[in-house]
């Protein structure tokens, strides 16, 4: 897998590809699955039925089962989960789901900053969640002065080691550039790739090189709300520009060409999670979707993580994140109530503790307890102490094809180039909402 909306008009590069989305994209046709339902009963006594819409297909057996205990628990609620519906054509018919459980992204902020999304912040479970993690909610997407989803998962990546293999070379955890390049280097004596690379694939790129560079450097949020506030300024001469505030970042990605296999121009995803199970290099700059197509070759290997530290002072270190899924019900839900009811069970430790340990992510209730998976021991203190980004990735609006450019770059270009099209590109994106 890959790891894969405010009345008032919001002038920024952003909002270009939030508006677009929502008011542009076609339906991709819809379906329904009933799932767990028992039978309704005499007209009298019906229960309310409520749709649960679920974005992410491989969790959908996950949810099935939930949905059916929910409905062993109470009979007053049923529940139809839908994964195939077209969210922007719903919206736009007003005939939303009553609850979502979506990737929280560019996808989901057109509804978030033109309020379709209730405001949430009355329910109990809103105040049990981790306080770090509202200021990546409204680093996507915000409308002021509501609470328009909660956070349900969400998924840390760093770098992915071979626990057998720094043993093997004596080799220990570097925490800054300079350590990384001498393990490398060493690796690298010793016959060993240091880094499995999967170029073909330039999503891969932009939430691994691209991103951890960008986040172990730059301050992503104060960078990101100055060209918000810049918008078609962005560029040459401007306070901010990717060109001058990303150029040391993609220096370093420039460094770690060097350290990949030869021939990772012409390897995919899924090319990464054979290899590295069959322990051809000993890094792998991936995030935690990638264990289990690992563990499908190699159950056994003994893997850790570690944020990519990028300079000389160990305190920079951070985590990239991003809000996995997130539970939302929409203005238009005429069952409003019941889709809270449901929300609040899939809120309660005992379901969203399993989910995020059967699918590698980190809790988001305060007292949500540690990641299950030992692989992803090394994040924990980043994710406690809060020391993680959002990946510069994610907050680059969709028509900037923000994966090409970092893929140009693992290919070998000039970063200056692809940083100058990147200051263009926001800068007229911001012009289109001026106008």
């Amino acid at each position: 897998m890959r790891p894969h909306p405010t009345g008032n008009p919001v002038r920024s590069a952003a909002a270009v590809s939030r508006r677009s989305f929502l008011l542009g994209a076609g339906g991709i046709g819809a379906g329904l699955a009933l799932a767990g339902c028992a039978p309704l009963g005499s007209s009298s006594s019906r229960p309310e039925t409520i749709t649960f819409y679920v974005s992410k297909p491989e969790v959908i057996g996950y949810f099935d089962d939930v949905i059916a205990k929910f409905h062993d628990s109470q009979s007053r609620i049923r529940v139809i989960r839908d994964s195939t519906s077209s969210m922007s054509a719903d919206f736009v018919r007003n005939r939303p789901p009553d609850l979502g459980c979506w990737n929280y992204n560019f996808s989901v902020a057109p509804f978030v900053e033109h309020g379709a999304l209730t405001d949430l912040s009355d329910l109990p479970q809103a105040d049990t969640i981790n306080p770090d993690l509202w200021p990546l909610l409204r680093q996507t997407a915000d409308h002021p002065g509501r609470k328009s989803a909660l956070p349900y998962s969400v998924t840390a990546a760093s770098v992915i080691y071979d626990k057998q293999r720094f043993a093997e070379q004596g080799l220990e955890v570097p925490t800054t550039w300079s350590e990384f390049a001498d393990v490398c280097e060493r690796l690298t004596r010793a016959g060993i790739d240091p880094i499995y690379g999967t170029f073909k694939d330039n999503w891969t790129i932009a939430q691994g090189m691209f991103d951890y560079t960008i986040g172990g450097m730059v301050d992503v949020p104060k960078t990101f709300a100055a060209l918000e506030r810049e918008g078609t300024k962005v560029g040459k001469g401007a306070s901010v520009s990717f060109e001058r505030d990303f150029r040391a970042p993609m220096e370093r990605m420039v460094q770690l060409r060097q350290w990949h296999q030869k021939g990772a121009d012409s390897r995919g995803y899924g090319d990464g999670n054979l290899a590295f199970a069959q322990r051809k290099a000993a890094m792998y700059l991936q995030g935690p979707w990638a264990l289990g197509e690992i563990a499908k070759t190699s159950p056994d290997m003994d893997l850790g993580t570690f944020p990519l530290p990028v300079t000389d002072d160990p305190a920079d270190r951070k985590v990239r994140v991003n809000v996995d899924l997130a539970l939302w019900v929409p203005e238009a839900s005429r069952k409003q109530e019941a889709a809270r009811e449901f929300l609040s069970y899939l809120m309660t430790s005992k379901v969203n503790d399993k989910y995020n340990a059967d699918n590698n992510g980190f809790g988001v209730r305060k007292d949500a307890p540690p990641a299950s998976n030992p692989t992803l021991t090394g994040m924990q203190s980043y994710y406690d102490d809060a020391a993680f980004y959002l990946g510069a990735s994610q907050l680059i609006p969709a028509e900037i094809p923000v994966a090409n450019y970092a893929q140009s770059i693992a290919f070998g270009g000039d970063p200056q180039p692809q940083l100058r099209t990147l200051d263009a590109d926001w800068a007229r994106l911001a012009l289109r909402t001026a106008a």
